[in-house]
């Protein structure tokens, strides 16, 4: 290249080192990464049984203890761990995120850690102002033990101490609590907390002289009987959850690495409450309110479990949403599914009790799940027109499965099909009308129809074309009077007798009833956009029961204001027959029509009047 042209060569920078500060890091933590001071502990307990598990990889037979005392504002935590030299001091304890899992050629075993991050005891700067580590290294028994203090501020002093400090390999931790955080550090938190944390850890940790560790967890204890093992898991989820359970259900997933226990909740919750699950990572405590461990359509238990698979969160306080969670997600619900299988097939009075309560999870599981749905189908119950029925039963009745999409269509016409010998399901329901529309899937041949306000009409028997034709004119005052409410009127003749009209709709015609409304409401811009929108949806209608005394009786009327007053009283008797949530504009023709008939019965004769 010709050096005329060549562009002068820019010299190289020196790097610069981000600068910590430590106050506010520490305000970081125990404002935003973790969720309570009480966390600090657990990160004391984790520190050392990892250095016993890192100490074990090269000496088995070491010993394996972590001491806590806690006495007037101080806290001391020994452990009979790997220790750290001077060296390791520097490079391990004063570098944030450095992680002595991933040095001394340890990377390979890192599963076997309970801490990935590298900041585990910048967690107590949350209860003391200073932290005092005195350790002495197992690796390089040699080394004199040597003393690390860092204040919040970011400063640290290290020293050696004379070998007889500390004379066998571990390390102590020392913590004074700070101003406002005594109660952290006092001797009955210390313990609530360990037996929390650590209640399933395999190592002897002890407050005091109190062991802490409870093994094996109850759920892997022996017992004299299935039975007798009922009792003390109902025991261990009273004490864990505060509730009775229904029954419980194993979570031996050994692929996983995963033992624990299911507890069936004792009264029915709603689908949308996020369950809080109690998890710990390889006997260590990681959260109470794993949310993301179980499917959705599980909502109905609690679990507890120990694993030695899944990834924790930098806070360590929840499950990290991997490949691998997924997997156990779906191992788990698989676990609830056969416990469920195993009820309908053996043990029925135990399904129909859990079924009592919880029925709603087990829909939302069978809707997705064809296996379930065919395990279920004798046991789901439903409302229908012949009672509570399972959709078994009733399509065992029934050749024609006929069914609602909303409660209020239930209740429009449930009394009518049943009358006329049309039985009908409501689908109104959570998940009922799409367990409904896939029975055909698992009970080949059955038929299933939505019953819609045409499909009702159709089955109401005609009126003889003569008798309609000799009150066209009492027809045609009502229509009329119902015209402006989107309402047509049709004659017929059906059981039950004492049902005077019927209200017909569906879901079309409200979808175009609403939008004319809004239509009215709306500015000339919105009105000719909605006006174009204009459907030819069928409108609603008021079907007159001509069987029924008091029809015949206000068909035989020759006014024509009474036809309108009475027609408007049938109109908003049958809306209120049918749970329909009132409009303004039905309110308005309710009180109207009640006025109109009060006005009539008290400004007339009746034994004069020609209109009785």
């Amino acid at each position: 290249m010709d050096s005329q042209t060549s562009q002068p060569s820019q010299a190289p920078q020196s790097p610069h080192t981000f600068q910590v500060d430590l106050r506010g890091l520490v305000d970081l933590l125990s404002h935003h990464l973790y969720s309570s001071p009480k966390v600090y502990l657990r990160e004391l307990l984790q520190n050392a049984v990892d250095a016993i598990t890192a100490r074990r990889a090269e000496q088995p037979h070491a010993p394996a203890t972590v001491r806590l005392y806690a006495e007037g504002g101080a806290l001391r935590v020994e452990d009979s761990g790997v220790g750290l030299t001077e060296s390791d001091v520097h490079n391990l304890l004063a570098t944030i995120g450095r992680s002595s899992k991933r040095n001394d050629g340890l990377e390979s075993a890192r599963s076997d850690f309970l801490g990935q991050f590298g900041i585990g005891l910048l967690a107590c700067f949350v209860v003391a102002e200073r932290i005092r580590v005195v350790s002495r290294s197992a690796r390089t028994p040699d080394a004199a033990p040597v003393e690390w203090t860092a204040a919040d501020d970011g400063s640290y002093t290290v020293r050696t101490l004379p070998h007889e400090a500390r004379t066998e390999p571990g390390t102590t931790v020392h913590l004074v609590a700070r101003a406002g955080a005594g109660e952290w550090l006092s001797e009955e938190r210390v313990r609530s907390l360990a037996r929390d944390f650590g209640s399933l850890l395999p190592y002897d940790v002890r407050v005091g002289d109190e062991v802490i560790a409870d093994l094996p967890a109850p759920w892997d204890r022996p017992y004299p009987s299935p039975a007798t093992r009922r009792v003390a898991l109902a025991r261990h989820c009273h004490d864990l959850f505060g509730f009775t359970p229904l029954d419980s259900i194993d979570l031996d997933v050994p692929l996983a690495g995963i033992r624990g226990v299911a507890y069936v909740l004792p009264s029915a919750v709603s689908p949308a409450q996020r369950a809080g699950h109690r998890v710990h990572l390889k006997g260590m405590l990681l959260t109470e309110r794993a949310e993301q461990l179980l499917p959705d359509w599980a909502f109905f238990v609690r679990c507890v479990l120990d694993t030695d698979s899944l990834r924790p969160t930098a806070s360590r306080e929840s499950l990290y949403e991997d490949e691998t969670l997924a997997a156990v997600r779906e191992a788990l619900g698989e676990r609830i599914r056969s416990w469920l299988t195993g009820l309908a097939a053996g043990d029925p009075e135990r399904l129909a009790a859990f079924l009592s309560v919880h029925y709603l999870g087990v829909k939302s599981l069978a809707r997705h799940d064809k296996e379930m749905l065919r395990t279920m189908l004798p046991w789901l119950p439903f409302e229908t027109t012949d009672g509570r029925l399972s959709l078994e039963e009733f399509a065992q009745r029934h050749p024609v499965v006929h069914f609602t999409r909303t409660v209020e269509e239930y209740r429009q016409v449930a009394p009518i099909a049943s009358a006329q010998g049309v039985g009908m399901i409501n689908g109104g329901y959570t998940y009922d009308s799409e367990l409904i529309e896939a029975l055909p899937s698992v009970r080949p041949g059955t038929v299933v129809s939505e019953l819609d306000a045409d499909t009702v009409t159709a089955h109401l028997d005609a009126v003889d074309p003569a008798e309609e034709l000799a009150l066209s004119a009492f027809l045609a005052a009502a229509r009329a009077k119902l015209d402006p409410l989107g309402c047509d009127v049709v004659l017929r003749a059906f059981h039950p007798l004492s049902v005077p009209a019927l209200h017909l709709d569906d879901r079309a015609a409200r979808h175009e009833q609403a939008r004319a409304e809004a239509e009215e409401q709306a500015d000339d811009l919105w009105a000719g956009i909605l006006g174009s929108l204009r459907g030819s949806a069928p409108r609603a209608r008021l079907v007159l029961n001509h069987l029924n005394p008091l029809i015949r009786r206000i068909s035989s009327l020759n006014d024509p204001e009474l036809i309108g007053t009475a027609t408007e009283s049938l109109y908003g008797q049958a809306l209120l027959m049918a749970q329909r949530p009132l409009r303004p504009a039905d309110s308005a023709l309710l009180n109207r029509a009640f006025i109109g008939l009060l006005e009539w019965a008290t400004h007339t004769d009746p034994g004069k009047d020609d209109r009785r």
